[in-house]
């Protein structure tokens, strides 16, 4: 039997977070998968208010009461921008699985352009809920 010699590998010895910067396209992917959790987690809520509203004209009214403070509209508005996101990169991710935009330069740039589409419609959702 051959001896097997076990070479350690150096590690850093100071990782400073701080220096660390992550490419665009990691950030898009990373963005996607959190809008991903945001819009599943703002389900509940949304259902949740849409049953309060259907139980009667009093819970129709507290439901209206909800959705007209400054809190409620800039969570919705936070909802509607995770959402616009997660749709916007999917349709990313889907033309990355047909083999578009795989290039570390136009990935780059599908990124970018999502990130732009993104914030018109942030923009849109805003004059809506607003």
């Amino acid at each position: 039997m051959g001896h097997i010699v076990k070479v350690k590998k150096p590690r850093p010895v100071n990782l400073d977070l701080q220096t660390i910067r992550f490419p665009i396209t990691a950030i898009a992917s990373i963005t996607h998968r959190v809008s991903g959790v945001i819009t599943f987690i703002s389900v509940a809520i949304l259902l949740w208010l849409l049953s309060l509203s259907l139980s009667s004209q009093s819970g129709f009214e507290a439901a209206s009461d909800i959705v007209n403070s400054f809190f409620a509209k800039f969570v919705l508005w936070g909802i509607l921008t995770a959402l616009a996101y997660h749709i916007v990169g999917g349709i990313r991710h889907l033309l990355m699985d047909m083999k578009y935009f795989e290039e570390l330069e136009s990935g780059s740039q599908s990124a970018r352009v999502a990130f732009g589409i993104t914030a018109v419609l942030s923009v849109l959702a805003g004059i809506l809920v607003w």
